[in-house]
Formats: structure tokens, C-alpha cells, sequence
């Protein structure tokens, strides 16, 4: 079996609709630059509120990727 090794980050993405929609946004827009992702956990909720109404959604993401291989 490889061993392999995986950094975890925290991301918090937004969105205007939804709490889904803003841990897919943090989870998608990671995807954009970072390779091997494995595992995305929801780790937080809230939400923004302006003159007492909601005005966006937040979600606290934790997400793991492998690291590459060293080239040596």
C-alpha cells in the first residue's frame, strides 16, 4: 500500500441562496487550484444580516487533499 499524506484547510464560502450553495462555492472554487480533493466537512453555519434581514449565507468548510509526490 502507498502511504500518502493530506493537508487540511478552511475555506468559508457565501452565497446569496443558499448554505448549500455556499459550502459548494468554497468546495468548487478550491477545486479550481487545488488538486486531489478528497474529503470537504461542514464545519460552521451562519449567516450575514443587514437592517435585520439576511442577506447572505456562510458556510465553514474543512477540506482535505492529498499532496503530490516528491520529484526527488
Amino acid at each position: 500500500m502507498t502511504e500518502s499524506v493530506y493537508k487540511i484547510i478552511e475555506l468559508v464560502g457565501t452565497s446569496e441562496t443558499s448554505w448549500e450553495e455556499a459550502a459548494r462555492n468554497a468546495v468548487e472554487r478550491a477545486g479550481e487550484t487545488l488538486d486531489d480533493l478528497r474529503v470537504a466537512e461542514v464545519m460552521k453555519l451562519d449567516m450575514k444580516v443587514e437592517n435585520g434581514k439576511v442577506v447572505a449565507f456562510r458556510a465553514r468548510v474543512s477540506v482535505s487533499f492529498k499532496l503530490r509526490e516528491s520529484a526527488d
